[in-house]
Protein backbone atom coordinates (compact mmCIF):
# COMPACT_ATOMS: atom_id res chain seq x y z
CA UNK A 1 0.00 0.00 0.00
CA UNK A 2 1.13 3.57 -1.06
CA UNK A 3 2.07 6.15 1.90
CA UNK A 4 -0.85 8.30 0.92
CA UNK A 5 -3.22 5.23 1.49
CA UNK A 6 -4.77 6.59 -2.10
CA UNK A 7 -6.29 4.09 -4.45
CA UNK A 8 -5.82 3.84 -7.99
CA UNK A 9 -9.30 4.90 -9.17
CA UNK A 10 -8.18 8.61 -7.29
CA UNK A 11 -4.72 8.43 -9.17
CA UNK A 12 -6.67 7.94 -12.23
CA UNK A 13 -9.23 10.63 -11.77
CA UNK A 14 -5.98 13.13 -11.12
CA UNK A 15 -4.11 12.38 -14.30
CA UNK A 16 -6.41 11.59 -17.16
CA UNK A 17 -8.66 15.06 -17.87
CA UNK A 18 -6.64 17.69 -18.16
CA UNK A 19 -5.81 20.36 -15.45
CA UNK A 20 -4.41 23.02 -14.21
CA UNK A 21 -1.40 22.37 -12.74
CA UNK A 22 1.19 24.71 -10.48
CA UNK A 23 4.46 23.27 -10.71
CA UNK A 24 6.71 24.36 -6.84
CA UNK A 25 9.55 23.69 -7.55
CA UNK A 26 10.60 23.92 -11.29
CA UNK A 27 13.90 23.49 -12.63
CA UNK A 28 15.26 24.92 -16.14
CA UNK A 29 18.21 22.27 -15.39
CA UNK A 30 17.09 19.25 -17.85
CA UNK A 31 18.74 16.95 -15.76
CA UNK A 32 16.32 17.92 -12.78
CA UNK A 33 12.99 15.55 -12.33
CA UNK A 34 10.87 18.57 -12.03
CA UNK A 35 11.97 19.49 -15.61
CA UNK A 36 11.23 16.16 -16.90
CA UNK A 37 7.71 15.86 -14.98
CA UNK A 38 6.39 19.24 -16.43
CA UNK A 39 7.03 17.78 -19.79
CA UNK A 40 5.23 14.91 -19.32
CA UNK A 41 2.56 16.89 -18.07
CA UNK A 42 2.81 19.54 -20.83
CA UNK A 43 2.46 16.17 -23.19
CA UNK A 44 -0.39 15.24 -22.08
CA UNK A 45 -2.52 18.36 -22.09
CA UNK A 46 -1.96 19.50 -18.76
CA UNK A 47 -1.92 23.57 -18.52
CA UNK A 48 1.38 23.90 -16.10
CA UNK A 49 2.60 26.85 -14.52
CA UNK A 50 6.04 26.44 -13.62
CA UNK A 51 6.78 28.45 -9.80
CA UNK A 52 9.81 29.15 -9.31
CA UNK A 53 10.91 32.48 -7.57
CA UNK A 54 14.69 32.04 -8.92
CA UNK A 55 13.42 31.74 -12.20
CA UNK A 56 10.51 34.10 -12.12
CA UNK A 57 10.28 35.48 -15.93
CA UNK A 58 11.87 33.02 -17.90
CA UNK A 59 10.30 30.08 -19.71
CA UNK A 60 10.30 26.83 -19.48
CA UNK A 61 8.94 23.97 -21.93
CA UNK A 62 6.94 27.29 -23.52
CA UNK A 63 5.43 28.96 -19.78
CA UNK A 64 6.46 31.69 -17.97
CA UNK A 65 7.69 30.73 -14.48
CA UNK A 66 6.03 32.61 -12.18
CA UNK A 67 7.40 33.56 -7.86
CA UNK A 68 4.46 32.55 -6.10
CA UNK A 69 1.47 30.16 -6.38
CA UNK A 70 -0.75 33.16 -5.84
CA UNK A 71 0.76 33.77 -9.31
CA UNK A 72 -0.15 30.67 -10.71
CA UNK A 73 -3.99 30.46 -10.41
CA UNK A 74 -6.47 29.57 -11.10
CA UNK A 75 -5.29 26.15 -10.38
CA UNK A 76 -6.30 22.61 -9.18
CA UNK A 77 -3.71 20.70 -8.25
CA UNK A 78 -0.45 22.02 -7.25
CA UNK A 79 2.56 19.48 -7.99
CA UNK A 80 5.55 19.70 -4.91
CA UNK A 81 8.72 19.34 -6.05
CA UNK A 82 10.18 20.65 -3.00
CA UNK A 83 11.48 19.40 0.38
CA UNK A 84 8.93 18.07 2.66
CA UNK A 85 9.93 21.08 4.97
CA UNK A 86 8.19 23.13 3.06
CA UNK A 87 4.79 21.48 2.21
CA UNK A 88 2.83 22.33 5.44
CA UNK A 89 3.09 26.31 4.36
CA UNK A 90 2.05 24.70 0.19
CA UNK A 91 -0.68 23.55 1.96
CA UNK A 92 -2.07 26.28 3.61
CA UNK A 93 -1.62 28.30 0.01
CA UNK A 94 -3.40 25.39 -1.17
CA UNK A 95 -6.29 25.43 0.86
CA UNK A 96 -6.75 29.15 0.59
CA UNK A 97 -6.50 29.39 -3.31
CA UNK A 98 -9.17 26.87 -3.63
CA UNK A 99 -6.82 23.98 -5.01
CA UNK A 100 -8.59 20.72 -5.08
CA UNK A 101 -5.18 18.46 -4.64
CA UNK A 102 -1.62 18.21 -3.54
CA UNK A 103 1.01 16.08 -5.11
CA UNK A 104 3.94 15.37 -3.65
CA UNK A 105 7.03 14.28 -5.60
CA UNK A 106 8.67 10.96 -4.68
CA UNK A 107 10.29 11.25 -1.09
CA UNK A 108 8.01 14.27 0.12
CA UNK A 109 5.56 13.24 3.07
CA UNK A 110 4.37 15.52 5.40
CA UNK A 111 1.38 13.44 7.22
CA UNK A 112 0.47 16.17 9.35
CA UNK A 113 -0.28 18.84 6.11
CA UNK A 114 -2.01 16.11 4.48
CA UNK A 115 -4.33 15.70 7.24
CA UNK A 116 -5.00 19.39 7.28
CA UNK A 117 -5.23 19.06 3.50
CA UNK A 118 -7.75 16.19 3.26
CA UNK A 119 -9.69 17.66 6.54
CA UNK A 120 -10.14 20.75 3.87
CA UNK A 121 -11.63 18.93 1.12
CA UNK A 122 -8.26 18.20 -1.24
CA UNK A 123 -6.85 14.82 -2.27
CA UNK A 124 -3.48 14.52 -1.27
CA UNK A 125 -1.06 12.52 -2.92
CA UNK A 126 2.50 11.62 -1.26
CA UNK A 127 5.94 9.93 -2.43
CA UNK A 128 4.41 9.63 -6.07
CA UNK A 129 5.23 10.48 -9.34
CA UNK A 130 3.04 11.41 -12.28
CA UNK A 131 5.22 10.13 -14.72
CA UNK A 132 5.48 6.17 -12.66
CA UNK A 133 1.91 6.18 -11.88
CA UNK A 134 0.62 6.98 -16.24
CA UNK A 135 3.02 4.50 -16.88
CA UNK A 136 2.05 1.75 -13.98
CA UNK A 137 -1.53 2.62 -15.04
CA UNK A 138 -1.29 2.71 -18.72
CA UNK A 139 -3.12 5.79 -18.87
CA UNK A 140 -1.67 7.47 -22.18
CA UNK A 141 -0.95 3.79 -23.98
CA UNK A 142 -1.27 4.05 -27.64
Amino acid sequence: MSVDGESDATIRRLLTPPRRIALVGASAKPWRASHEVMRFLLDRGFHVTPVNPGLAGQTLHGATVVARLEDAGPLDMIDVFRNASHVSVLVDDAIRLGASSIWMQLGVVDHDAAGRARAAGLTVVMDRCPVIEDRRLHLFAA
